[in-house]
């Protein structure tokens, strides 16, 4: 079962999916068309595998592991049937420098050195899994990633060699010392996320959404400002010129932490919706496997999958031929445990293996997943939208509404949630202030308040409301405006820190606050609404970062002067 396969002359990739005594039935990877009795099929004796090692960051795979450049630099632009092509470049050496020295007892896991792979990411070479023994040999200089660099002996005094890159199946999860509970927010400088619905570090979220809801927007622009070492995106069947897009804006972006491109810590793998949906199935599971084995170096990784729909489809295309019993719409009965097995490589672990040989060491590896969801007709009542919110613990709601008018990120605040807050009021409260958590809550108090007076503004109109209730329609359309809403495309806006976050949510609490309080003093509802300081208030997400601190302060101020002044006319009126 899951033996890769080759069939016919011209060497069609398959897999075994089911066996039934000495029947073999085979889900082919590719286009089929040719094929016919008598054909020969030659099995490999393994799963399918990923390469691992040097060379993955930068480079861009289809679902099975084959780098599309090189393919094309073999037949062209038309994707041919049977191309075979390694993962990882042959004829590239690496420059190893190795941890370890002749004698040492290592095991799996270990360290034995390094390979600068980009500027931004020091590639840690390990032992395998299931390895260990004594060092017999430690080579340094320059390799190709199949030529051995440690020679180990093992208890029976068998010689074991050890390479630059290993092999790894994909749907086996990296073996880890034990998963920690997450406790960090994972910091990504979208405001509605970090503020309304954060993800944990080494958390696990889902993005459901209609057509043009712009959930591939929002993972671009995770997977430019994520607080993560590596990316690993994973486009399953979408099509193709949305990846076309990723695949040209990707090499563009400079990386906001190292000036440089964004595929220096960034790998992608394609799948579009017209590859055979087989070789859809198995992307996911290759791009979870390079996530963890960068998660097993120690680095902290974010994986983003758009979207996890369109593999469940094609889970759905391969039941139907084995003609197993459909679960709801067709779906097969184990799509929530097939689900679950994803997302549950995520996490937080202690790594197996050390890097300093002086000490025992408890190394920490992070794999946050970020997954896609697009129900037909934005419904999410669909059986896969249901299967991932039972798993995950962070749910934002795209609305196709929010992005025809133009609002980004299209987060639905009314429908989304995260059950991380509760658990991250203390980090808040610590590392950035106290009161954190009750402005939070106060922003969306308010946001909820404004649906409610939204639906009686349609039957009786504006004027028909309190001054009260006035002023907390103007807050929660500051809140929409000028903190939710957010510029992907701007310079300075596109990423907003914590600190820029909770001033500006300051600055607009402080504004209903003190208009409550002149409302209270007899100051008219009108100019207190027109004031002109909440033009600055609105322009502060703009804002350069080294100067949040001043222009807070002046804002601030001028708050509190332009409301005090509306209360004080009155009463000078009156007298």
């Amino acid at each position: 079962m899951f033996d890769i396969v080759r069939i016919g002359e011209k060497k069609i990739i398959g897999e075994i999916i089911e066996i039934h005594d000495e029947l073999a039935f085979i889900q082919a990877y590719e286009e089929t068309s040719g094929l016919g009795p008598g054909a020969i099929v030659e099995s490999t004796g393994v799963p399918l595998s990923i390469e691992l090692g040097p060379g993955l960051i930068g480079e861009i795979f289809d679902g099975i592991g084959r780098p599309l450049n090189t393919i094309m630099k073999k037949v062209g632009n038309n994707l041919e049937k049977g191309v075979d092509a390694v993962s990882l470049n042959r004829k590239k050496k690496w420059t190893f420098s190795p941890n370890v020295q002749i004698s040492d007892i290592v095991s799996s896991g270990d360290v034995l050195g390094y390979v600068k792979e980009t500027s931004s990411v020091i590639h840690k070479i390990m032992v395998p899994n299931g390895v260990s023994g004594t060092i017999t040999e430690v080579k340094e200089g320059e390799f190709f990633v199949d030529e051995t660099v440690i020679v180990l002996k093992d208890r029976s005094d068998n010689k074991i060699d050890i390479k630059i890159m290993h092999r790894w199946p994909v749907r086996v999860g990296r073996p880890f010392k034990e998963k920690l509970s997450p406790n960090t927010p994972m910091i990504t400088g979208q405001r509605t996320i970090d503020t309304l619905f954060p993800i944990a570090r080494g958390g696990v979220a889902a993005v459901p959404g209609p057509f043009g809801s712009g959930k591939t927007v929002v993972q671009h622009q995770l997977a430019k400002w994520v607080e993560a070492d590596i990316v690993v995106y994973i486009g399953c069947g979408e099509r193709g010129n949305e990846m076309t897009d990723v695949l040209n804006e990707f090499p563009s972006i400079v990386d906001p932490k190292t000036g440089k491109s964004l595929m220096e810590r960034t790998v992608l793998i394609a799948n579009t919706s017209d590859m055979p949906v087989a070789a859809r199935e198995a992307s996911i599971y290759t791009g979870i496997t390079i996530a963890e084995y960068f998660r097993d170096m120690g680095y902290s990784v974010a994986l983003m999958a758009d979207s996890t729909s369109r593999w469940a489809e094609a889970l759905r295309e391969i039941s139907g031929r084995l003609e197993e019993m459909p679960g709801e719409e067709g779906y097969p009965a184990y799509l929530g445990s097939r689900l679950s097995s994803f997302y549950e490589r995520a996490g937080i672990v202690k790594i197996i293996g050390r890097e300093d040989f002086s000490k025992i060491e408890n190394r920490t590896g992070i794999l946050t997943v970020i997954g896609a969801v697009s129900p037909p007709g934005g419904d999410i009542s669909e059986p896969v939208s249901q299967a991932t919110l039972r798993i995950v613990r962070v749910f934002w709601c795209l609305d196709s509404t929010l992005a025809y008018r133009r609002h980004f990120p299209a987060l639905n605040w009314l429908a989304s949630y995260s059950l991380y807050v509760d658990e991250f009021a203390y980090w808040y409260e610590t590392n950035i202030s106290s009161d954190w958590p009750i402005l939070r809550n106060q922003m969306l108090e308010l946001l909820v308040e404004e649906a409610k007076l939204e639906e009686i503004v349609k039957l009786v109109g504006v004027d028909a409301l309190s001054g009260q209730d006035r002023i907390k329609l103007e807050t929660a359309k500051s809140i929409r405006e000028d903190f939710l809403h957010q510029n992907a495309f701007h310079k300075i806006d596109t990423f907003t820190s914590l600190k820029k976050q909770y001033f500006m949510m300051k600055l607009i609490l402080e504004f209903y606050d003190n208009a409550l309080l002149a409302l209270k003093k007899g100051a008219e509802i009108s100019k207190i609404i027109s004031i002109g300081v909440r033009e600055s208030i609105s322009r502060f997400k703009y804002v350069r970062e080294n100067a949040i601190d001043a222009v807070y302060n002046e804002v601030s101020r001028n708050i509190d002067h332009a409301l005090s002044a509306t209360f004080n006319e009155e009463n000078q009126t009156y007298a």
